[in-house]
């Protein structure tokens, strides 16, 4: 019985990051201009920015925001070690040991999403260009004709 005390008490003091940091992080979106739909690889959409939304902290994606009369804009969204998830892994020596360390790598709590936040900046489209001046075609040559000469140039001496 104590065994499984001691267990028990093991694992809910295991992994300092997953309790400090938990498994999941506020990510941040603004566009320029502002009002643009955002949706992003994982099936999370807002109508209209700035918006937030709220992923696992090891997942990695990519965010693209849309608006009437401008390109679409897209971001990749990835994961690095944060300083403080650090910490907290090394808190585990202390007090989790290798559960801790397990569960922290596990639900990622020692990873953070980078850049965060998020601002697209998107471009207007290219208003339909006006015709230019038109070129003259260079006359094709004709099958069985012969080929014009060029005149050679010579350096005077």
């Amino acid at each position: 019985m104590r065994f499984v005390l001691v267990i028990a008490a093991a694992a809910s003091l295991a992994g300092c990051a997953s309790i400090t940091r938990g498994s999941t992080n506020q990510i941040t979106v603004t566009t320029e201009p502002a009002g643009a739909s955002v949706r992003t690889s994982m099936n999370h959409s807002c109508p209209t920015s700035p918006c937030t939304f709220t992923v696992g902290r090891k997942d990695e994606f990519i965010v693209t925001a849309s608006k009437p009369g401008y390109r679409d804009a897209t971001m990749p969204v990835k994961t690095r070690i944060a300083g403080s998830g650090a910490a907290g892994f090394a808190g585990n020596v202390l007090v989790g040991g290798v559960i801790g360390m397990g569960v922290d790598a596990a639900t990622g709590a020692t990873l953070e999403h980078y850049p965060n936040p998020i601002v697209l900046a998107l471009q207007p489209e290219a208003a339909a260009s006006a015709p230019g001046p038109r070129r003259k075609k260079a006359p094709a040559s004709r099958p069985g004709s012969k080929p014009v000469a060029q005149a050679e140039t010579t350096p005077a001496s």
